[in-house]
């Protein structure tokens, strides 16, 4: 079991909200048992999509590409709807995605992503200004040295500008046409690189491939399971509260305390007491609760205000229903959960990676004509020395 140091983590407020509630997370001893520690995060959200992963394992390597926070959201609300629902992969880098052949993430499937570019006629140069997903601005400009070294495309040299934001600048020298040089840029650099998705996740403890509409559909369910169970939880604690309150607005409401009075060694007089009223009560009077509410001091009997006992018990009731409201009508409040995370977490979370079709690119079509091909007619030698 890993130590401390390596699973203990900060929350966000986003974390709080769709991460962690302890009330329906399952807890065991810490690796030196002196703490408790989740089992698993009961997760309200398709964080698996939301952020995407990559591992590795023998014949079960998992890749699953990340996608976008709002289109996740907007899709588990068609799924509860049973309406129909399309998601694709979003990168934060940005850049362009061919979906054509992306399968939905199944196996077999493949994702074309490219690098954002155009040409600036003022400086004579290609401006890139957002990356394929994983690739770095570094990587990229070592990608077109590469290629130039190797004779691939022309250009003059490449500057790496990157800030805030991402910016490669690409020379060209005179007479060279722009529209080829990018195209060599996605067919030689890494401007332009492709990924396989291998969804490959663990289901009921056994390693399943599937799709990522599938997977979406999985976590939405789960999601309106675990809301279920807060709701039960509520419901139980809700009901435990009404409980209590009123057997202790009736305990000074009808002065049953006053029977400690005539017989203060007599616990069983306080329950023969409260027997009328049984029938009042929702749940079961233990001997437990008598002995709780004879316990009180005299100053929290002199303090009691009936009125606001009476106040809090007409709030209970009230959420009481509306938690009952829910529990009857799961699928809309699951609906409106995610509305909620939508509308509270969604601004700035647009769609940063363009969806389009890529024409393909014919490696020799762009490559720079820019070796000799020596023939000897007489031996039937060709080749690019002699």
């Amino acid at each position: 079991a890993a130590a401390g140091r390596y699973i203990e983590a900060r929350l966000s407020k986003f974390a709080k909200e769709v991460v962690f509630n302890a009330k329906t997370t399952h807890w065991k001893p810490s690796y030196d048992g002196r703490n408790q520690e989740p089992e698993t995060l009961p997760i309200k959200f398709p964080l698996l999509l939301a952020q995407g992963t990559k591992g590795i394992a023998v014949t079960l390597t998992s890749v699953i590409l990340p996608y976008n926070f709002i289109e996740l959201m907007e899709a588990s609300i068609n799924i509860l709807r049973d309406e129909p629902f399309q998601i694709y992969p979003d990168f934060p880098t940005g850049g362009s995605i061919d979906v054509s052949r992306y399968n939905d993430g199944a196996v077999g499937g493949r994702l074309r992503i490219r690098a954002k570019m155009h040409y600036d006629d003022k400086r004579k140069a290609i401006i890139i200004t957002e990356v394929p997903y994983t690739v770095t601005t570094g990587d990229l400009k070592e990608s077109i040295v590469r290629a130039f070294e190797k004779g691939k495309i022309k250009i003059k040299k490449v500057d790496d500008n990157t800030a805030a934001e991402a910016e490669g600048v690409v020379y060209l020298p005179g007479g060279v046409s722009p529209d080829q040089t990018i195209d060599a840029l996605y067919a030689f650099t890494s401007c332009q690189i492709s990924f396989s998705p291998q969804t490959c996740v663990i289901v009921d403890n056994k390693p399943v491939f599937m799709t990522a509409s599938d997977i979406l559909r999985h976590s939405t369910f789960r999601t309106r399971d675990l809301l279920k169970q807060e709701l039960e939880i509520q419901l139980a604690e809700l009901e435990d509260r009404w409980h209590w309150v009123s057997l202790e607005k009736l305990f000074f409401e009808k002065r049953i305390y006053k029977v400690l009075e005539k017989d203060s060694a007599s616990w069983e007089a306080q329950v023969t007491a409260i027997d009328p009223y049984r029938k009042l009560f929702r749940q079961e009077i233990t001997r437990d609760h008598v002995l709780k509410l004879c316990e009180k001091p005299v100053r929290k009997i002199s303090k009691f205000d009936i009125k606001k006992a009476t106040e809090e018990l007409e709030s209970i009731e009230m959420e009481l229903e509306e938690t009952k409201n829910h529990l009857q009508h799961l699928t809309d409040y699951a609906v409106n959960y995610f509305r909620h995370i939508l509308e509270k977490y969604g601004k700035g979370r647009e769609r940063r990676t363009e969806i389009r079709s890529f024409e393909d690119i014919q490696a020799t079509a762009v490559a720079v004509a820019n070796e000799k091909l020596y023939v000897n007619r007489a031996t039937g030698f060709a080749g690019y020395g002699l």
